[in-house]
C-alpha cells in the first residue's frame, strides 16, 4: 500500500477523464460494490473496527482490490469498467450468516455469492495485471467486513450484535471506483457503474 503519492485529480484531467476527487492524494484505486442496506447494522462496528471505514470506503463487497493504479486511469479504462460491469444483470442478495477468517476478520457472508464471484472474474479477465488482492489468496471469498485486527472480544461481541439482526437483503444496483489513501476520510468515490437491467 506504501509508494508515492499522485493527485488524482490533475493526473485524471490531464487524460481528459474529469473526475472529481476533491484533490486528496491518492496511493491506490479499488472497485466495490457498496451495500447501502447494510449501514444501520455493521455502521457502528465498522467504525470502530474497519479501518477502510474510517478512511470513507461504505458497507462493501469489494469487487477488484487493489485495481489500477492511479495514473494508469484512462477513458478507455473507465470504459472498460463500465462494459463489464453493465454485462452482470442486476441481482438481490441476501446476508444471512456471520463468519470469520482465523480470529482476526469477522464479516458477512452474502447468499448468493456467485453473483460477486462471476463480477470479480470478469474484471479481472478485463484487467489481467490487476489479480484480486494481488494474487494473495487462491479462493477470493465474496463478504463484506464488519471488524479486523483488534481484540477477539470485540469482534465477538460485534459478531453476536450484528448477527441478532440478520438477514440482511439487498440489491445491488452499482460498482464504485474508489480512489484513497490510507488516511482518515480520504477515501472519495471517482466513478460509478450500473449494473445491466438483464
Amino acid at each position: 500500500m506504501r509508494g508515492p503519492s499522485v493527485t488524482v485529480r490533475s493526473v485524471l484531467d490531464l487524460e481528459g477523464v474529469g473526475i472529481d476527487t476533491g484533490g486528496v492524494q491518492v496511493i491506490e484505486t479499488a472497485l466495490i460494490v457498496p451495500v447501502p442496506e447494510a449501514e444501520e447494522v455493521v455502521g457502528p462496528y465498522r467504525a470502530r473496527f474497519d479501518q477502510a471505514a474510517r478512511w470513507g470506503v461504505p458497507a462493501h463487497v469489494t469487487a477488484l482490490y487493489p485495481f489500477v493504479p492511479p495514473n494508469d486511469i484512462t477513458p478507455d479504462v473507465l470504459d472498460a469498467v463500465r462494459e463489464t460491469v453493465a454485462a452482470t444483470a442486476r441481482f438481490a442478495v441476501e446476508f444471512t450468516e456471520v463468519r470469520w477468517f482465523g480470529e482476526q476478520v469477522v464479516w458477512l457472508a452474502p447468499t448468493p455469492d456467485q453473483p460477486f464471484r462471476a463480477l470479480t472474474e470478469a474484471l479481472w479477465a478485463r484487467f489481467p495485471d490487476q489479480p484480486p488482492y494481488g494474487g494473495a489468496f487462491e479462493d477470493v471469498v465474496p463478504h463484506l467486513t464488519v471488524g479486523h485486527d483488534v481484540a477477539t472480544i470485540d469482534l465477538q461481541d460485534a459478531a453476536h450484535a450484528v448477527a441478532a439482526r440478520l438477514p440482511l437483503r439487498a440489491e445491488p444496483r452499482e460498482v464504485w471506483l474508489m480512489v484513497g489513501a490510507p488516511e482518515p476520510d480520504s477515501w472519495h468515490t471517482a466513478a460509478r457503474f450500473a449494473f445491466g437491467d438483464g
